[in-house]
């Protein structure tokens, strides 16, 4: 009997220079693609107008984990570099679904990501919760790899 897949068991990957980092990551949103369009009227025809495909939209890939320092993570590290050097570094972001053998089933990969936004939640000393850092990455396109 075959199963649908199930979306809490993923990977993120990171090509960082000569290495891969593959971190734990809580939450992954942003794997969507948009064709944008373009309306066209002819001359003498009013009863319909043409829709012509322009160019694919995608929107921000959102990751969000449990924090680390930037000496725990090479990711934080690439981050904080583009905010605080200006040194902005492109990479490829590989996100796998995985089976119940840790084999990949799905994959995608947003090609030449770079940060644009990094935040914490909020500090509150009334609620015993994990303190979360979020990631937000504007990519070029996002290819299916099946």
């Amino acid at each position: 009997m075959a199963y649908f897949p199930v979306s809490f068991h993923f990977k993120v990957s990171f090509d960082l220079g000569n290495e891969t980092h593959d971190i734990n990551f809580q939450s992954v949103s942003g794997l969507n693609q948009e064709i944008q369009t373009e309306t066209i009227k002819e001359g003498g025809e009013n009863r319909f107008e043409h829709v012509v495909p322009t160019r694919t939209k995608t929107p921000n890939l959102v990751l969000k984990r449990g924090i680390l320092t930037k000496e725990m993570s090479k990711v934080t590290e690439w981050c904080m570099q583009a905010f605080e050097a200006q040194t902005y570094a492109p990479t490829n972001i590989l996100i796998e679904l995985l089976n119940e053998d840790h084999k990949p089933l799905l994959t995608w990969k947003a090609i030449h990501a770079i940060p644009v936004k990094w935040s914490l939640n909020e500090f509150n000393a009334e609620k015993s919760e994990l303190l979360i850092e979020t990631f937000e990455l504007n990519y070029n396109y996002l290819q299916y790899q099946g």
